[in-house]
């Protein structure tokens, strides 16, 4: 379980009602099976061993015993697996029946958890024959041992560490005060639920849903199992509809299962983090029993989707959806500062380049939403060194077809005149030669705007942000920055979403720039084409943004980051080269604190956001050394 992961199982097995020792086969097979794939936790449905549609026969002494009988030959056959086994018993005490859920734990039941919510209603008639569960553990003698039971009952699990383990059953989810809720609050990572949720049309989506939100409110992992259609047809009909879920997110899901079981890895590393980086989340471990389970650290092998593109969704209606979305954030954020701000107009310096694009499209957005004409944007491309008649004349054409103020302004001069100034050669190809033509471009834009009436919009985005590749005080600043929380990954997706849709005849340049090979152009063309492209200097940018999304938002390690990105882009790049640029990811994003230190305001439309006011809070002179040795004793 190296990281936190954690494989579960959602096992519908083949059941007869009433028929324990046919019952306990089908435990015993689908527990084994789930096992030797490599699960720590496999649930079974709600009164699995009896069967939950045994109605009136529950009342009958031979079924129980027969039920006990089963259990025992389950705890005999699991006894060498170092897995937590839960199924669904019918426990009766002083002269009561409880639903219960079984935890069993190497020939071992290691606690007996009661439903609390007995339904009544429609085709639910467990009033008839349970007891809800009481209001405060005890500890009960079962199969001649010590056993805690009652529903405030959570594991605990040697390794992985953040591993706690809750159940509730069936109804107890559907109600507006779960167990579940009380459980995460009492540290609970993990929650199963022993269901036998019958099928009726629309309820598997609804399920679905029910159990993904649940999920996301507390924090969790949800593992769901359900009794398959083998249970009794008289009234119902039920199709295994297991599901696995983890924070909102639905990692596996069966319908029409029988005899079989999903499997997927629950990171509860991940979880644990994102219960501390929110305050709100409560917790008390007041009225809790906690039951050790000292199981080993096993392999965990993952079979769930790692996205390589973690920013971006994969889903071709989401991805539109979400863009068309963050494209109005944006605009929205920029309308309403320019409204502040009392601005005349607004000034953007266009590259012919990705970002400068996606901000003069934000801004002809934001002057549409205020019902304002877009040539009161100032479109300034300003040609140096390095710019390439193609970025030039991208710059030119779409500042056109979008209806802005287009102006050129060539800086060599200006920028030679500097040199001279400083003593520096124009020959001499260094940072200095790079960063003074970038801040002469700032301070065009900022007395263009002070001359004009108004602000300057900046164009860097979150990934150069992240590597720090900016020049401070050039590029770095500006009066509004609207590309601030958006990685290089998602501004080309964006552009692509308008460059599809778009009606104003800017498409054809918009896929130019699209095909355009990102550079800073700071150093001269060669023959008349980019000599200076970024990726081939701090590598490529849907790695970093990979390696930024999971250090940031979640605060992994430079292993599991490693661990993940190897799955992702496996076939893509070797390891070699997804750990060469882990490396410098890391240093780089450390060193270059300082300038995200002092950053201009800009929307925040996404999770990952590294501005001092909003998600980011780090010391410019934090040392790296901890991340950097992780990252370079990783293996290849």
């Amino acid at each position: 379980m190296r990281d936190g992961f954690v494989k579960v199982a959602a096992a519908s097995p083949v059941l007869r009602p009433a028929d324990a020792a046919f019952n306990a086969d089908g435990i015993i097979d689908l527990a084994r099976k789930a096992y030797d794939d490599g699960a720590l936790i496999i649930v079974f449905p709600e009164l699995s061993v009896p069967g939950y549609t045994a109605a009136d026969l529950f009342f009958q002494h031979s079924l129980l015993e027969s039920c006990e009988r089963a259990v025992e030959r389950i705890l005999e056959s699991t006894a060498d697996m170092d897995a937590v086994i839960f199924v669904g018993f019918p426990y009766s005490r002083n002269g009561k029946l409880y639903n219960t859920a079984l935890a069993l734990y190497r020939g071992k039941v290691m606690a007996i958890i009661p439903k609390k919510n007995i339904p009544m209603y429609g085709e639910f008639y467990e009033g008839r024959w349970f007891t809800p569960a009481p209001e405060r553990n005890e500890t009960v003698r079962f199969l001649g041992e010590d056993v805690p039971f009652g529903r405030f009952t959570i594991l605990r699990f040697s390794s992985p560490s953040t591993l706690l383990a809750g159940a509730e059953i069936c109804e107890d989810l559907w109600v507006p005060d779960s167990p579940s809720v009380e459980l995460a609050k009492g540290g609970a990572i993990v929650i199963v639920n022993l269901s036998a949720s019958d099928e009726v049309i629309g309820k598997e989506e609804y399920r679905k849903n029910l159990v993904s939100m649940q999920a996301a409110r507390l924090l969790s992992g949800y593992v769901y199992a359900d009794a398959s259609w083998g249970e009794s047809t008289t009234d119902m009909v039920f199709t295994g509809s297991n599901i696995i879920a983890e924070n909102g997110t639905i990692l596996a899901s069966s319908t029409f299962a029988e005899g079989t079981y999903i499997i997927s890895e629950i990171d509860t590393a991940r979880l644990s983090a994102e219960r501390m980086r929110m305050n709100t989340f409560s917790s008390s471990a007041e009225g809790f029993e906690y039951v050790e389970i000292p199981n080993t650290e096993r392999e965990c092998t993952l079979t769930r989707r790692i996205a390589r593109y973690p920013f971006v969704p994969d889903d071709d209606r989401e991805r539109n959806e979400r863009c068309s979305r963050i494209l109005r954030l944006q605009a929205t954020g920029l309308m309403r500062r320019i409204e502040a701000s009392h601005s005349r107009k607004v000034v953007i310096g266009l590259s012919g380049g990705l970002d400068s694009t996606l901000a003069i499209l934000v801004a002809v957005n934001a002057f549409r939403m205020m019902k304002r004409s877009p040539d009161d944007i100032i479109a300034v491309t300003m040609p140096c060194f390095g710019t390439t008649k193609r970025t030039k004349s991208n710059a030119e054409k779409l500042a056109r077809a979008l209806g802005t103020d287009f102006r050129s302004i060539d800086i060599k001069k200006s920028v030679l005149s500097h040199f001279r100034d400083i003593g520096q050669s124009a020959d001499d190809l260094s940072v200095t030669y790079e960063n003074a033509q970038a801040r002469e471009r700032t301070q065009v834009l900022m007395d263009i705007a002070n001359k004009e009436g108004g602000m300057v919009i900046g164009t860097g985005d979150l990934s150069e942000l992240a590597l720090g590749w900016a020049t401070y005080n050039g590029d770095h600043m500006s009066m509004y920055g609207v590309n601030s929380s958006i990685p290089k990954t998602l501004v080309r997706y964006l552009v692509r979403y308008v460059a599809d849709t778009a009606t104003d005849g800017s498409s054809p340049v918009l896929y130019d720039i699209l095909a355009t090979p990102v550079s800073p152009e700071l150093l001269p063309a060669k023959d008349g084409v980019i000599s200076q492209i970024t990726e081939d200097i701090v590598g490529p940018y849907e790695l970093h943004d990979f390696f930024l999304y999971y250090l940031v938002r979640f605060g992994f390690s430079p292993r599991k980051i490693y661990r993940l990105a190897r799955i992702a882009f496996s076939g893509v790049y070797d390891n070699a080269v997804i750990k060469k640029w882990l490396v410098t990811f890391i240093r780089r994003f450390f060193s270059q604190q300082f300038k995200r230190s002092c950053l201009p305001d800009g929307p925040k439309v996404g999770t990952v956001t590294l501005s001092p006011r909003s998600d980011w809070r780090m010391p410019s002179d934090a040392s790296a050394s901890a991340w950097l040795e992780e990252a370079e004793d990783l293996p290849l």
